[in-house]
């Protein structure tokens, strides 16, 4: 399977010298795009009404449990990233850690998952699972991650949110309460 993974990941890793534009786009969304989840939970919960803030928190948590989830694969099963054992090319810096399950595609996968899996926001929860598979290829062009690494996170992502859906009865309300708590404290001081 290990050979299978290398083969892949130098077909789809960039030459030594890519294109300027295939570059800067590979870069954008390896690098950039992620921060569209942060974003897209911040305008849920400042914008919308309780149903949208309990489905923003619902795919926080999700993403999260993710999060975790890899940090404990990490930590069992180690897995070295391809510039820690001198394959490809390596096109942006990363720290050398485990690289598998990606923890990139797992906090974004993670959350459009829990969009899928929940009844309102689904169409929203299919784009930003497409939208997972560009920024996979990007992590693997830009020779920071192998193949296999974003099919462990699609696998992470998907038990994720569907353990933070199924449990969220027991989080969901108190987390609820509580962020309402600070965003009342924040954003509703009455003026003297």
């Amino acid at each position: 399977m290990e050979s299978l993974n290398h083969t892949i990941f130098l077909w789809l890793n960039a030459p030594k010298h890519p294109g300027a534009l295939t570059l800067a786009v590979a870069i954008f969304l390896a690098e950039q795009l992620i921060w569209t989840v942060p974003l897209l939970i911040g305008i849920g919960w400042l914008r919308g009404g309780e149903s949208t803030r309990r489905t923003v928190l619902a795919a926080a948590a999700s993403g999260l449990l993710g999060l975790l989830v890899n940090q404990l694969i990490g930590l069992v099963w180690p897995h070295p990233r391809p510039f820690m054992i001198g394959l490809g090319h390596t096109l942006i810096p990363h720290v050398a850690d485990s690289s598998f399950p990606s923890d990139h595609l797992t906090l974004w996968w993670s959350a459009a998952f829990s969009l899928v899996l929940q009844r309102g926001p689904r169409r929203a929860g299919v784009v930003l699972s497409l939208l997972g598979l560009p920024i996979a290829w990007a992590r693997i062009y830009l020779g920071v991650h192998f193949p296999f690494d974003m099919l462990g996170a699609l696998a992470v992502g998907a038990l994720s949110a569907w353990l933070a859906l199924y449990g969220a009865r027991w989080y969901l309300e108190p987390l609820y309460q509580f962020a309402t708590g600070i965003h009342r404290r924040i954003f509703d001081r009455k003026t003297p």
